[in-house]
């Protein structure tokens, strides 16, 4: 803990130190809040952007790994090279972030485990945004505790204008080979671009096998602009095994390996003319997965789709007045030998209106009207006020946000037989609804530096999570085996979460060779369950967490880190497995060389610098210090 109190003291005081050269911008361009670019100060919302060029310096491979260090976000990991990541925000369950690539949705109808499944390299994203808080009011289920939006290269509004490549290669302990390939080409108002990627590595020894994880990734994207429409699409396809020993459960016995396959198709329309944008979205994603829990037992094996049409009507009236008119459709279905079959249907309408009363004093006001035929109606109102003072921002924001369950939490183990113990899904869960507020400020203490301070409350009724439950008290035993315990998924009566959080943003270009950028976070959180003890995802949730990411700059020399510290509850297992320690601090680094006239790169990457003992599960550690070396070469 000394050592990351260190880091915030060091970085704070750079400001301070250094002559400030250039103005950066710490006041970024969003969409999260209505589809329309806005400032992020007009959208009384906490929103963070990281660009390419921060993501190309850190020491990170793949998106998810890049969020777990960026501010208020709580990736909690199982394996190595994010064989699979659970991503959480403000206190909340992994099922309550909603996930964006390039305007639809990526979160699994299968299971929220796969939410960090994101189907393109580091090298196809043009930024993510970060918006922290309840969104359901725009974006619909799953957006309770935040929303991550990636905007990719080829659908932003920002276009490269010439050819470029970039080759990335990796090498290091663990039997780790990573290599990536991203290929872009503009010509005649048309931008083509190739990628993949290939990750492998042995990982450290586990109980009767390693824990390996093989991935391999492939991506192409289209754009063209024509007159007022501008067409985008893309085709991707992600392919990863992995050592999913103790994921899901505490077993000795659990060698458990994994395979999950994910096609993704989306295809965008924008048409602008004067005032007026209309926007079209259409997706179809595929998943396969294949779990088998060790090598005597029968793999469950599930396919599911997620077909996704949302459709936007953009007025910009004046420079006071903005509306946003949306219909949505979402279908999803699985077909598998654990879940049986089934099928859900949403549809939704929508708007927001944007509204500038004078210099100082704007608000977002959205309304969401949406039908799932297994959760009924929901009516989602929800407002957003921004105020300035000089280099004060006030902001308030309040309104409902909402979830339905997914396949897992419905139907899992539902469609086999003689089950002992283990996950239970439930057909009769109701959508979690809940009612979310927040009061905050942010300073710009100069041109380069941006304090950000929240305080957040979430009241949630019929909450969805996991608790443990004897076989008497199950409401179906028509495949389970008498005496058994089990982990229901259940409608918890009434959760409390409070919070405090803190950002701190440092941009800053120290002279003409020298510059230094920090992005960091510290987030307070109780939690409180009115119906006894807190349910199994509730439970891991941080109590304390603090992340950054930084990078200091020279003229041929890039230095690199991120850190998390997290406090958690203790919990414990069997004498075999490893038990959750209530805290841990972990730190990766990364020095970047750059030679011919700067535009390639050859690293030294640490991951997990100080060798700790780290784990987001119990049974499930992830690898300790891991050395390896690489080369960046941009080709252009």
């Amino acid at each position: 803990m000394k050592k990351l109190i260190l880091l915030f003291a060091f970085s704070t005081l750079n400001q301070s130190l250094f002559a400030q050269t250039d103005e950066l911008k710490l006041d970024p361009v969003t969409v999260t809040s209505s589809f329309y670019e806005t400032k992020a100060s007009k959208t009384g919302r906490n929103i963070t952007v990281i660009t390419a060029k921060d993501i190309a310096q850190l020491p990170v491979r793949t998106p998810d790994e890049l969020l777990r260090f960026l501010p208020g976000i709580d990736v909690q990991s199982r394996g190595a090279l994010g064989a699979q990541s659970d991503i959480s925000m403000r206190g909340g369950t992994f099922q309550q972030v909603l996930v964006i690539l390039d305007g639809l949705r990526l979160n699994d109808p299968n299971t929220g485990h796969f939410s960090g499944y994101i189907p393109v390299i580091l090298d196809e994203i043009e930024k993510i945004e970060i918006l922290k808080g309840a969104s359901s009011g725009v974006f619909g289920s799953d957006a309770v505790g935040g929303v991550i939006y990636i905007t990719t290269k080829t659908f932003s509004q920002k276009k490269q204008s010439e050819t470029n490549g970039i080759i990335q290669l990796a090498a290091g302990q663990l039997g780790l080979f990573s290599s990536s390939g991203y290929f872009s080409s503009s010509k005649n108002n048309q931008q083509f671009q190739l990628s993949a990627l290939r990750n492998s590595a042995d990982g450290p020894q586990q109980r009767g096998i390693t824990g390996f994880m093989k991935e391999n990734a492939f991506s192409m994207a289209w754009s063209k602009k024509k007159g007022y429409w501008e067409t985008s699409f893309r085709t991707a396809y992600n392919d990863r095994s992995f050592a999913a020993q103790n994921f899901y459960t505490s077993f000795s016995s659990d060698t458990a390996v994994e395979r999950v396959k994910v096609f993704w198709n989306q295809l965008n329309a924008h048409y602008q003319k004067n005032k007026n944008q209309i926007m079209i979205y259409a997706g179809f994603k595929n998943t396969e997965d294949n779990y088998r829990f060790s090598s005597i037992s029968s793999a469950n094996s599930s396919f599911s789709n997620l077909f996704q049409l949302n459709a936007l009507f953009l007025r910009n009236q004046s420079n006071n007045t903005k509306y946003t008119l949306g219909g949505q459709y979402i279908g999803r279905n699985i077909r598998s030998n654990d879940r049986g079959r089934h099928s859900v249907h949403q549809m939704a309408l929508y708007g927001v209106w944007q509204e500038s009363f004078n210099s100082h004093f704007s608000s977002n006001t959205s309304l969401r009207i949406e039908y799932a035929s297994n959760g009924g109606w929901v009516f989602v109102p929800q407002i957003n006020l921004s105020y300035q003072i000089n280099q004060i921002q006030l902001r308030a924001s309040a309104g409902y946000a909402y979830r339905n369950a997914d396949f897992t939490e419905l139907f899992n183990n539902y469609n086999r037989t003689g089950i002992r113990s283990g996950s239970i899904g439930n057909p009769n869960l109701q959508a979690e609804k809940s009612f979310n507020y927040e009061l905050g400020l942010d300073w710009i203490a100069n041109t380069n530096s941006k304090f950000s301070f929240s305080v957040f409350n979430r009241n949630s009724r019929d909450l969805i999570d996991w608790s443990l439950t004897s076989y008497a008290d199950m409401p179906r035993k028509e495949n389970l085996v008498v005496g058994g315990n089990y982990l229901l998924a259940k409608n918890q009566s009434s959760v409390l979460v409070n919070g405090v959080e803190f950002d701190y943003l440092l941009d800053k270009k120290i002279s003409s060779t020298q510059s230094i950028k920090f992005k960091s976070g510290l987030i307070w959180i109780n939690t409180d369950s009115k119906g006894g003890p807190l349910s199994f995802y509730l439970s891991s949730a941080p109590k304390f967490l603090a992340n950054f990411a930084t990078t200091f700059s020279t003229k041929l020399v890039d230095f690199n880190l991120t850190g998390l510290y997290k406090s958690r509850n203790a919990q414990t297992a069997n004498p075999i497995l490893l038990p959750i320690n209530s805290d841990y601090f972990v730190m990766n680094a990364k020095i970047n060389f750059r030679f011919n006239s700067m535009k390639h790169i050859i690293f030294i990457q640490a991951d997990n610098l100080f060798n700790s003992t780290i784990n987001d599960f119990i049974g499930a550690p992830l690898p300790g210090r891991w050395l390896q070396v690489g080369a960046r070469l941009v080709f252009n």
